[in-house]
């Protein structure tokens, strides 16, 4: 990737949200002196001024495949930046107190997209388990992907156990048997198999009967009818009310 010197500036010093920025000590390459610098941290890329209100940085180190380490120096709260290789430069950077140096410490240790990459792949493990469960708690077994919903706060209620029924005797010929014992209270034939019980006789209905119920026909069919017509006549002027309201008072 090449970058570009202005392009760089511009960000650099642009409004976007820095990761962490304040005054570092930075020992020189070649001359083993402290320099007081005003470091800038964005994503993967630190930033450093000669003053706080600098427009250019003096310089851009990239976090990709370096440690950050404490280390002994001269000067107290010091730390290390390293990187792979024989020829790769080491920044040694001293904080000035102990909480700036941790703070340090760990935001250029979160910088890198290596460290970005490990975190999401551990945030898409975490939101697995939570879809699908851990592995063989469900017995292998996975649902469609939007099948998944959170389970509810609230503990589920057992349900209240309703009251047994009495039982109820068993039956023979549509009437009940109170004494459900084999054998017990039934007539038995010559050979001892009991005799089913007599069946009851049919009930006559009588012609003073019949004509009754035959009124009572007559009589429901005939009112039905006029209660049809009564409230038919009703529904029709109600109708005829409202179209004439709907169509307005005539001129």
């Amino acid at each position: 990737m090449k970058l570009n010197e202005r392009s760089l500036a511009f960000y650099a010093t642009c409004d976007s949200p820095a990761d962490n920025a304040g005054f570092l000590y930075k020992r020189g390459e070649r001359h083993t002196a402290y320099h007081r610098r005003w470091f800038v941290l964005k994503g993967n890329m630190l930033f450093y001024f000669e003053e706080r209100e600098s427009r250019e940085p003096v310089g851009v180190i990239v976090l990709e495949g370096c440690t950050v380490e404490l280390c002994d120096s001269a000067e107290e709260f010091a730390f290390a930046i390293r990187f792979g290789g024989t020829k790769s430069r080491t920044y040694v950077l001293a904080a000035e107190s102990q909480a700036a140096m941790e703070s340090w410490v760990k935001s250029l240790s979160r910088a890198s997209f290596d460290y970005m990459r490990l975190v999401v792949r551990e945030l898409e493990k975490q939101l697995e388990e939570m879809r699908w469960g851990p592995a063989g708690g469900c017995g292998g077994c996975r649902g469609l992907p939007g099948s998944w919903k959170p389970k509810p706060s609230v503990p589920e209620q057992s349900p209240e156990r309703l009251p047994a029924l009495p039982a109820i005797p068993p039956k023979e010929n549509g009437c009940a048997v109170w004494n459900n014992v084999p054998g017990a209270g039934r007539p038995h034939d010559g050979e001892g198999n009991p005799r089913p019980p007599p069946l009851p006789p049919r009930r006559r209905a009588s012609s003073s009967e019949a004509g009754s119920a035959g009124a009572a026909v007559v009589e429901s069919s005939s009112t039905f009818c006029r209660l049809h017509e009564q409230y038919g006549q009703e529904v029709a002027r109600l109708r005829q009310d409202w179209l004439q309201r709907r169509r307005g008072p005539r001129p």
